[in-house]
This record gives C-alpha cells, structure tokens and sequence, in this order.
C-alpha cells in the first residue's frame, strides 16, 4: 500500500466547541469541511495517519519526528483541558520514515525532542478524525527552516518508506494561511494576506503542486502562513500521481486563514514530477546567470559552492584580472534568493593580500557566519544570487550634506561602536534612513550625539 489520500486542514482551536464556546459558529463552513474530512477518513480506513504540524518541534536544520510509544494532550492551554487526546505512534513506520531519509542524506529522524504533548497542530484535525474513525496509529512530524525543495524532498522520501513498509496511510497537513488578513485580527492587516490566500487556495484547488515550490520567500513572511512548508511536504508524498484535488472551504473571518482541501493519488503521471521540473527550471536560470557573472562574482560563487560542499577554503585561482590579484581593497558579498537577502559579510579595509583573497574569506562568511541567518544549505547554491562590492577609499568626517544613498555607503562611529551599509539598497531612499540603520547595526541609539560619519564609493559587481 502506500498513501491513500491527504488533506489540508487549519488548526484554529476556536473551532473546538470547549474551547469556542460557540465563537466557533462564525466559521460554520470550516467546521462543515472538516467534518467532511473526517467522514473521507473514516471511509479510507487508514491503519496509519501522518500529521504534518507547525507546532511541534521545529528546528533550523532538522526535520522532527515525534519519537516514543505514544502521547498525550489536551487543550488545557486554551481553557479546556477536558478535551484530550490520547494516541498510540506507529514506531514502524517512525524508523522505516527515518531510515529511508538518512539514506537518502536528508535531515529528518527523532532527535532533540523538547515536548512530548500533542500539539493544537495535530490536535485539532484529531477532534474531527476520531468523530468517525478511531482506529489508527499517528506519526507526528515538523518542518524545519531548510528550503521548499528539500521539504518536497522529504515528502518523496517518505511515501518511498511507506511503500516499502507496505502501510495504508493518510497524511494530514496541518496549517493555517495567512495570519494578515484584517486590520482586527489579532495580527493585524498586511495586503500580501489575501494575495497569498487567494493564491494557495487556487494552488492546492486545482492540486498544481508544482506552484508550491515558486511562492516568493517575501510574499509567504509578510502574509505571516504558518501551513506552506506542511504543505510541501504533503505534495511531495503525492509527486508523480495523478491527483483529484478539490477544495471544500476557505475563510478568514478572524482575520486568519483556513482553508480545507483533499487530495486522492490516482495513477502514475510523469508530468507531475514537480521538484524535477523546477530544478530542471532552477538550473537554466542558473546557467543563464552564471553566463553573465564577471570574475568577481564567479570567484565568490565557486568559493561559496566549494565550502558549503565540502567544508574547504579555496585557493586563489591563479587565472584572474591582474586588479583582483594586484590590488587591496575591503569587499563585501552580499547573497539573496527568492529576492530577499540571505546573508552579507564584508571587510570596511583589506585584510588579505589582494582582492581575490577578500572575496573568498568573504564570500565563506556571508555563507556561512552571518549571524541573522542559518548556514546556506547545498539545496540553496543553485538559486543564490551573488554580487561583489569592492570600496573605494574612506572619507572620513563628512556631514550629511556630503551623503548621497545611491552613490555613496556610509559608516557611523561612536566610540568603538561602528556600523556600516552599503549603497544604493532597495528600500533605503533617504540619507536619514541610510543613517539610521547603520546607527543601529552599530548599537548606537539614532539620533545620538557625537556620531562622526564617513563615506565611500564601491564598485558593485551583480548581475542584472
């Protein structure tokens, strides 16, 4: 056997009538849909239901599996712990899931546990399984901060060990859309919420999976989703399946988005090979990149590509621009995918012999050290977008009268408190804001007394 059919669902625990107190009518459709869940569940008369859940434990680089004989919990967190839960794991397919994850060198077993209690995650789309169906064992995973591809990944695997093992299995991805959908809600209004409800709703609707993989990283953290990577997984147990797909119901009435959609597997389909198609896609936009990329840009890419890889620094290649080899001068490698930035480590003054050597030390750092974001994973390296500064001379004590945000990077000082920010940057179109946040890089308070400024010119290598 292998997965049997697979579901959508949020997990709002309002929607559990101890805990709603009949708050829970306002969402009447979502409740009609889930019930819906539940009675196609019971008709399947899975042996094993798989529960993809947001809130269990997550970790950076990590895919959790719930580990144990079995677990308890309730919604006493939510002022009704009359309503629990008690679920027995089925440890087979745990180790089978695992096993077959390792082999395949992707990060997922049942390390690092920190809270063995069922989760609203899990618990919620429980209360409506065991309405009709009671008789089945759980796993209960997490997603992790690693990219979408390798969360689709992780769904192949794991309807690879199912398969094996031979088990009935239904998954469940449990999430919520978007958290920004109305100025009351509890987290406010941001237009990207509707945007990307009204786009997963289509997406899953018509069960495209492969438009799971594209969403721009941007538009899914300010619609502020808490179900994509959940999601991703799910489809990528279906990958290379027909699928019927149909939607049951959508609503954002608290300002949160709950959508309900499911999925049966019919038979094979070669066209719907998603994650082959978009690395097949992701690689001729990287060849066409890699086509226009100058010496400084392609240095920092195969150092970048070389240490992720195998943890090793390269050497100076010997075939470069007589600058790059001849001349000093500070560099910073600045890296971003999916339009947003994913790391940027530089020097204000040359440290190594040449510009080459800047650019690679740099180049490992802003890979692998900066500190806002997690080491870029080997899944990453072909979707990076690269570009080189290399800073001109420092002019040091000027006055904001001699800033210019587009030409001119400043640097701010106050003691030996320092901060820096380069030029011409999407969304810093006042020397005010260019100021400020270097103020704060620095840890200085903006606005403070005594801060002496300094500008330089850089010459960016990037493609356009």
């Amino acid at each position: 056997m292998t997965v049997i059919g697979a579901f959508m669902v949020p997990h709002p625990p309002i929607i559990i009538p101890t805990v709603g107190k009949g708050a829970e009518k306002a969402i009447a459709s979502t409740i009609n849909g889930y019930d819906e869940v539940g009675r196609q569940i019971a008709a399947l008369a899975p042996e094993t239901i798989l529960v993809i859940s947001p809130h269990t434990v997550a970790y950076a680089d990590y895919f959790h599996i719930a580990p144990g004989a079995g677990a308890e919990g309730d919604f006493g967190q939510f002022r009704a712990p009359e309503t629990a839960f008690r679920v027995t794991y089925d440890t087979e397919l745990v180790k089978a899931i695992s096993a077959e994850s390792q082999a395949a060198g992707l990060p997922v077993g049942t390390m690092g546990e920190r809270d063995k209690k069922l989760d609203h995650g899990v618990m919620v789309p429980l209360f409506f399984v065991n309405k009709f169906y009671t008789n089945y064992k759980l796993v209960r995973m997490g997603f992790s901060g690693l990219p979408l591809p390798l969360h689709y990944k992780v769904g192949m695997v794991m309807a690879q060990a199912i398969e094996k093992l031979g088990r009935k299995v239904v998954i469940i991805a449990s999430g919520d859309l978007s958290h920004k959908l109305k100025e009351d809600g509890p987290y406010g209004f941001d237009p990207a919420g509707p945007e990307y409800d009204e786009k997963i709703m289509k997406v899953m609707g018509k069960g495209d999976f492969g438009q799971l993989l594209k969403f721009p990283a941007s538009l899914n953290e300010a619609a502020a989703e808490c179900g994509h990577r959940s999601f991703t997984i799910m489809a990528g147990a279906l990958d290379g399946k027909d699928v019927k797909a149909t939607a049951l119901s959508h609503q954002g009435n608290f300002g949160v988005g709950y959508g309900i959609c499911t999925f049966y597997p019919k038979g094979a389909n070669p066209e719907r090979h998603f994650l082959a198609s978009y690395k097949e896609e992701e690689n001729r936009k990287q060849q066409d990149r890699l086509s226009k990329e100058d010496p400084y840009i392609a240095l920092a890419r195969k150092t970048i590509n070389n240490y992720v890889k195998t943890g090793k620094i390269i050497p100076v290649p010997k075939e470069l621009p007589q600058d790059m080899l001849n001349k000093r001068a500070g560099t910073f490698v600045s890296l971003h995918k999916d339009g947003q930035l994913r790391g940027c480590i530089g020097t204000i003054n040359p440290v190594t012999a040449n510009i080459a050597q800047e650019i690679i030390n740099n180049g490992v750092s802003a890979a692998t050290h900066d500190p806002r974001f997690a080491p870029v994973h080997a899944e990453e390296l072909p979707y990076l977008e690269i570009s080189v500064d290399v800073l001109g001379p420092i002019e040091e004590h000027i006055t904001t009268k001699d800033l210019d945000v587009k030409r001119y990077g400043v640097i701010v000082t106050k003691g030996g408190r320092r901060g820096l920010l380069l030029p011409n940057l999407d969304g810093v179109d006042t020397i005010e804001d260019q100021i400020a946040i270097a103020e704060q890089k620095a840890g200085i308070a903006v606005g403070e007394i005594g801060v002496d400024l300094a500008r330089f010119e850089v010459i960016r290598h990037e493609v356009k």
